[in-house]
């Protein structure tokens, strides 16, 4: 049993949201006290005492979408690369990683986020996996990865036709094989979806074998009108936009999981509020790749569940908040919206997203809730208090700020030094990984 203490702290349960010199109390993967230091340090003198060193106790994140494939770009330049459109962003960059990606290479790129992950305080995420270059396996080398570190992880693979027939099929039954084995496994930490990249990728008579193989299992995690593409490609060789074409495939639902949203329109709307189908936001990706702002806004004002993303861009989740409120705001020409909605998506939303597929309470710091808690090295220099700590959160907090990590009950950072994990091993193997694939992608040696 476990007491961390001497800190501000930020509960997100509602009926008790802050103490100024708050404690957290747990034992196993659960929380079993939350209040005031002295009364839980009456309470609970059998309790080790982890100092949280005067800084802020508080839920760790949650990642509704990112990519694990992409963690080996940070630094790349693939000779050639310019690319003036968002196709030549695919398929220049990314579909050119991952048909590089071997199945060492995933398994380092999967340790490489997972490092950032403890780093900046999520103990969650949802993956969007890719590794065409070697399918089979790829999602088990990535779950070996999750439990060696300690992060939750519900993962899927990205089925698309964009490299033929045989890739597709070996795509789907990556997918129906990891949601099999979840099936049996029973780890808490470990779930499934059933992962389809873009829709201009993805023909009728793959989706048709995406539903065949999954057969009502898990939800879908389905990238959704990121770029006009999608748009052009359903209404031109199918008649319907995608998510129509979503629909009729019966791939809708409150399981379900639609990557960016940014070119959805009203009747869109409707049906993914009428199916009870989640959308999540990745503002910087969406920046950067220069396709637009989602409507989060509009989508939130008809009840729709919209979580928040980094698609890899980043790992660190208050960096997205920042972004998130900034594009909205720049989008609407209003200084004055977007507040609510992108603090909802993150601490609220994404705490939902994540209880559908794990069977505990996330997102919040209350008995019986999973504790998975972290400690920012944050001292405000203007008043804290729990009527203002989202503002903190926005223009003063960054993940990097992070000092300890507590996954599911196990401390995965304390102080800002990692539990259990050879840090330098773990980099070198990845170094060399990353070696082999940029040399691959420029025809040289590094």
């Amino acid at each position: 049993m476990y007491l961390l203490t001497n800190g501000r702290l930020i509960t997100r349960d509602p009926e008790h949201p802050y103490y100024e010199k708050g404690a957290v109390v747990f034992d196993g993967p659960s929380i079993v006290a939350v209040g005031e230091e002295s009364a839980l340090r009456k309470a609970y003198p059998q309790a080790e005492v982890i100092d949280a060193r005067g800084g802020v106790i508080m839920p760790a994140f949650i990642n509704a979408h990112t990519h694990i494939y992409s963690a080996l770009a940070r630094g790349l330049s693939i000779n050639g690369y310019n690319p003036t459109n968002f196709y030549e962003v695919l398929d220049g960059m990314w579909w050119n990683i991952d048909r590089h990606l071997t199945l060492d290479g995933t398994k380092a790129s999967a340790d490489a986020l997972y490092l950032d992950c403890i780093k900046q305080g999520v103990t969650t995420i949802f993956d969007h996996h890719a590794s065409f270059c070697e399918i089979p396996g790829s999602l088990q080398r990535i779950a070996e990865s999750a439990r060696e570190f300690g992060i939750r992880s519900c993962l899927c693979y990205e089925v698309s036709d964009r490299d033929g027939e045989d890739k597709a099929l070996q795509a789907i039954q990556e997918n129906a094989d990891f949601i099999t084995w979840c099936e049996k496994e029973k780890d808490p930490m470990l779930a499934a979806m059933f992962g389809g990249h873009a829709l201009f990728t993805i023909s009728d008579k793959t989706f048709e074998r995406m539903v065949a193989a999954n057969n009502g299992r898990t939800g879908y995690h389905i990238h959704v009108s990121e770029g006009m593409n999608d748009v052009y490609d359903s209404l031109q060789n199918y008649g319907r936009r995608p998510v129509q074409r979503l629909q009729d495939h019966g791939i809708l639902g409150p399981k379900t999981i639609l990557g960016h949203c940014i070119h959805v329109n009203t009747a869109e709307m409707e049906i993914i509020q009428e199916t009870g189908t989640m959308c999540v936001n990745n503002p910087e990706s969406n920046m950067g790749n220069a396709v637009g702002c989602s409507p989060i806004l509009q989508l939130m004002a008809r009840n729709i569940l919209v979580g928040l993303g980094t698609d890899a861009y980043t790992n660190d989740m208050l960096e997205s908040l920042k972004v998130a409120l900034t594009i909205q705001r720049h989008n609407a020409c209003m200084p004055n919206v977007g507040w609510c909605e992108v603090t909802k998506m993150l601490f609220e939303n994404n705490a939902k997203i994540g209880e559908k597929y794990f069977n505990t309470t996330l997102g919040v710091l209350k008995p019986g809730a999973s504790a998975d808690i972290i400690v920012m090295d944050y001292k405000p220099f203007t008043p804290f208090s729990g009527d203002n700590i989202d503002g903190h959160m926005i223009f003063g907090m960054t993940g990097r700020q992070c000092q300890t990590t507590i996954g599911n009950g196990k401390i995965l950072m304390k102080d800002r030094e990692l539990v259990g994990v050879d840090e330098e091993a773990i980099n070198a193997h990845i170094l060399e990984e990353s070696k082999k694939l940029w040399g691959e992608l420029n025809n040289t040696t590094y």
